[in-house]
């Protein structure tokens, strides 16, 4: 990913970041709703591996972001 960052502008850059923020929060607020605000049962065997699939989701995009950000400071911006 980083050659496709180094390919990208300033603003190409500061567009992907918040579309990564933004996604982020909704796949956040995604699973509180699912597991703290909705009655619906989830079995524990699916809520365990809805659980792994999210952090395995968050941790990915995370990356993302700080590959980034870490392009846009080598770029002092």
């Amino acid at each position: 990913m980083e050659d496709k960052l180094k390919n990208m502008t300033v603003e190409e850059l500061k567009a992907e970041l918040a579309r990564l923020k933004d996604n982020l929060c909704d796949i956040e607020d995604m699973h509180l709703f699912t597991f703290a605000k909705t009655s619906a049962h989830i079995g524990s065997e699916k809520a365990y591996n809805m659980q792994l699939e999210f952090e395995d989701e968050c941790k990915l995009i995370n990356e993302q972001i700080a590959e980034i950000e870490k392009e846009l400071k080598a770029r002092n911006c």
